[in-house]
């Protein structure tokens, strides 16, 4: 384990101190797991929509026929 020396306001380490004789456990226990919290949520691995799993959203509202041009009824709409 890597020993740090972090700068914290008074108030701030006060409650830690308070809290960690409430909870019976040591101040550093308390911050280490703070940080470990921080890290998981905000610097956790990031995955790419690639690693995603996909998911149903339910059928289709409608079906799509052979005389169906979904393109070009989009581009109708933008270039008309």
């Amino acid at each position: 384990m890597k020993t740090i020396t972090v700068n914290v306001s008074e108030p701030v380490y006060e409650e830690f101190r308070q809290y960690a004789r409430k909870t019976e456990r040591k101040a550093s226990e308390l911050i280490r797991e703070a940080m470990e919290v921080y890290r998981q949520q905000h610097m956790g691995r990031r995955t790419s929509l690639r690693d995603r799993r996909p998911i149903s959203v339910g059928g289709a509202i409608q079906a799509i026929t052979a005389e169906d041009d979904i393109l070009g009824g989009m581009l109708n709409d933008a270039r008309d």
